[in-house]
């Protein structure tokens, strides 16, 4: 599989490690009163959807960027590779 890193260009998927799904960058704030339940859904409750799914993947081989990729989970097709960091700038913008 390649990934076509937004700075890098395309990347064989061997150089990045998988982290899971990209809700992850959604961190439950520690303050909040309901922060044991939603910590508690955030660490161990996750969706397996077949079809479209944003992961997030680690360039461990190479420039050590964390991305977002949504990938279809059915035919393993990337229709979109974003760096982590604008996407989690954009979720906090928008909040």
């Amino acid at each position: 599989m390649i990934i076509d890193h937004p700075l890098l260009g395309p990347r064989d998927a061997a150089e990045f490690v998988y982290l899971g799904d990209a809700s992850l960058l959604d961190r439950p704030h520690w303050q909040d009163p309901e922060a044991m339940g939603k910590f508690y859904e955030y660490q161990y409750l996750r969706e397996n959807p077949a079809g479209e799914l944003r992961e997030l993947w680690y360039h461990e081989q190479g420039d050590r960027s964390w991305l977002v990729v949504t990938r279809d989970t059915t035919t393993h097709a990337i229709l979109c590779v974003e760096l982590a960091r604008e996407v989690a700038r954009r979720q906090q913008v928008s909040n």
